[in-house]
C-alpha cells in the first residue's frame, strides 16, 4: 500500500516548527525578509483597535487525522491588540459532525480542539452552550479558560447592575475552575500539596463532557491513542435545510421551494395505505405537557409487516421511537447469528425487537431481552446506541465511589466495543427472539447469505410463560365463555 504524498504546501505541524525555527530574523522595521517558500506568510492589516498597520501572518498546515487548514494570527505594535483564527482549507463536507470526549483526568484536558466558524460546543454538566463564532486551534482546557475569561470581564458591572445574574455567572465560574482543578484564587494547580507534579492521569474534581456539533464537519477532537479511544466518540449526520442556508450551500428561496416539495410528498404519501402516518394525542413522559404520537406501518422485503411509533415533544425535546410487530406471534423462536468480516456488514439493515436478546461473544457483551426496547437502524447505529449507553453510565460522575481498577476494566471493555463499531476485528453477531420478530438484512437475498445463520426453535414453557402466551387462548373461548354464563 503507497502512503499517501506530502503536500508541498499543507505540511504537517511537526515540519512546520522546524521549518519555522529556521525563519530569516526580522528587520529593525519589524519586517521579515521576503521568501516565497517560507512556511509563514505576513501581510500587512489594518488594526481594527487604533487604525495602525499591523502583521497578519498565515500558516498552512495540516492536523494528523484530521485535514488541511489556515492558521491566521494578527498582532498590531502600536497597541498590542493580538488575536488568531482557524480555517478550513478543504471542501465543505457532505455531512455534519459531532464529536464527543468524556474528560476526566489532566490529562484529557490537553485534547486539541479544532473549532470552525460553524460549530457549536456544548458541555452539558454546566448547561454551558459555546454559540458559533471565529475558528479556532485550542485545546479543551484552553476553551474553558477562554469561556471564563469572557464571562469574568463584566463581572464588576454585573455585581452592581444585575446582582441576580451575577450569582449565576458567578457559581457557573467555580463549577470551571473546580473541573479544571484551580485552587480557591482561580490559580492553576500544578503540583500537589507534597510539592510533587500531578501526573496527567490523575482524575480531575469534577468530570464533564465535550461536544462540538459543526453542520460543515470541519471541526474535531484529538483522540488518544486510536480511534478506538473508549472516551471519545464521533458521529456523521445530514445536515437540515436551515443548516444548509446558513451555509451557503442553497438559497433562503431554494430552501422554501424544498420544504414545499416535502409537504406534496408527504401528501402524496399518506394516500398510500402503508404510508399513512396515524397520530394519537397523549402526554409527554418527561414533562407531562401535551405531545403527539406517530405510528407508521413500514414493510420490510422478505421479513414481515412492522409498526414504527415515534413521540417528540416540542416543549422539552423528549424523543422517544418504538417498534411493534404487525403481524401474528411466530409460532416458534428464531435465532440469526452473523459473522461480520468488513465494514460493509455494519450498513446492514437490523430490527431488534424489545424481546429479543444480543450477544457478541468476541467481547463478552450481553443484551438481555428489552435493553434498548425495539430499534429499527442499522448494525452500526445499534452498536453505537449500545456504547451511548454504557459510556454513560460509566463516565456520568467522576466523583463517583468507584475503584480505579473497575473503570480500568470497563475503559478496556469500551476500547473493544469502539473495535467492534469499526469492524477493526472480526466479530460474532446473535440475535435471539423467541417471537422471532427481528430481522437482520441479508444482502444477497433472495439467494442465501454465506455470513449469515437462521436457526428457528420451539420455545419452552418459561418463554411462553413470561410472554404470557400459556393464557392466551384464541380457539374454542366461545364455549369457555358459554360455560361461564351458564354457571352465573
Amino acid at each position: 500500500m503507497t502512503s499517501k504524498p506530502q503536500d508541498p504546501f499543507f505540511k504537517s505541524i511537526g515540519d512546520r516548527v522546524e521549518e519555522t525555527d529556521k525563519l530569516p530574523e526580522t528587520t529593525e522595521s519589524g519586517q521579515a525578509e521576503v521568501d516565497e517558500d517560507a512556511p509563514l506568510h505576513t501581510v500587512e492589516s489594518l488594526c481594527m483597535r487604533c487604525g495602525e498597520q499591523g502583521l497578519t501572518r498565515l500558516l498552512l498546515t495540516s492536523i494528523p487525522y484530521f485535514k488541511e487548514v489556515i492558521v491566521a494570527s494578527f498582532r498590531c505594535e502600536h497597541c498590542g491588540e493580538q488575536n488568531n483564527e482557524i480555517q478550513a482549507a478543504g471542501k465543505i463536507a457532505e455531512q455534519g459532525s459531532l464529536y464527543t470526549a468524556k474528560i476526566l483526568n489532566r490529562g484529557d484536558l490537553n485534547r486539541q480542539v479544532v473549532k470552525s466558524s460553524y460549530a457549536t460546543i456544548i458541555i452539558p454538566e454546566f448547561e454551558l452552550t459555546i454559540p458559533p463564532k471565529r475558528g479556532q486551534l485550542t485545546t479543551v482546557e484552553g476553551t474553558i479558560r477562554d469561556v471564563i475569561a469572557d464571562l469574568s470581564a463584566d463581572q464588576p458591572i454585573r455585581r452592581i447592575q444585575d446582582e441576580p445574574t451575577y450569582e449565576k455567572i458567578e457559581a457557573l465560574l467555580k463549577k470551571l475552575h473546580d473541573s479544571l482543578g484551580d485552587d480557591e484564587d482561580g490559580e492553576t494547580v500544578t503540583q500537589s500539596p507534597d510539592g510533587q507534579q500531578i501526573p496527567d492521569d490523575a482524575p480531575i474534581p469534577k468530570s464533564f463532557t465535550v461536544k462540538v456539533d459543526d453542520p460543515a464537519g470541519n471541526s474535531w477532537i484529538e483522540f488518544i491513542g486510536s480511534m478506538a479511544d473508549p472516551k471519545w466518540s464521533m458521529k456523521t449526520y445530514d445536515r437540515s435545510r436551515d443548516q444548509d442556508v446558513l451555509l451557503g450551500l442553497i438559497g433562503p428561496d431554494d430552501a422554501e421551494e424544498g420544504k414545499t416539495e416535502k409537504a406534496g410528498e408527504q401528501v402524496d404519501e399518506d394516500a398510500d395505505e402503508n404510508g399513512e402516518v396515524y397520530v394519537f394525542p397523549g402526554t409527554c413522559s418527561s414533562c407531562h405537557a401535551p405531545c403527539d404520537t406517530k405510528m407508521k406501518k413500514v414493510v420490510i422485503p422478505y421479513f414481515k409487516d412492522i409498526l414504527i411509533m415515534s413521540t417528540n415533544c416540542d416543549k422539552c425535546g423528549y424523543r422517544d421511537n418504538e417498534i411493534k410487530s404487525g403481524s401474528a406471534i411466530s409460532e416458534k423462536g428464531k435465532k440469526i447469528t452473523l459473522k461480520v468480516e468488513d465494514s460493509d456488514d455494519l450498513a446492514r439493515d437490523i430490527l431488534k425487537s424489545e424481546n429479543c436478546g444480543l450477544e457478541i461473544p468476541e467481547i463478552q457483551l450481553v443484551l438481555q431481552p428489552g435493553t434498548l426496547g425495539g430499534r429499527f437502524t442499522t448494525l452500526e447505529g445499534l452498536l453505537t446506541q449500545v456504547y451511548e449507553e454504557l459510556s454513560e453510565k460509566a463516565f456520568a460522575r467522576g466523583d463517583a465511589a468507584e475503584a480505579k481498577e473497575d473503570r480500568t476494566t470497563f475503559e478496556e471493555f469500551l476500547g473493544r466495543l469502539k473495535q467492534v463499531m469499526t469492524a477493526e476485528i472480526p466479530f460474532t453477531v446473535i440475535l435471539d427472539d423467541p417471537l422471532a420478530n427481528s430481522y437482520l438484512q441479508n444482502i444477497y437475498a433472495p439467494d442465501p447469505d454465506p455470513n449469515m445463520t437462521t436457526e428457528l426453535y420451539d420455545r419452552t414453557w418459561d418463554q411462553n410463560e413470561e410472554l404470557g402466551l400459556n393464557d392466551m387462548k384464541v380457539e374454542g373461548y366461545e364455549e369457555d365463555a358459554e360455560k361461564e354464563k351458564a354457571e352465573a
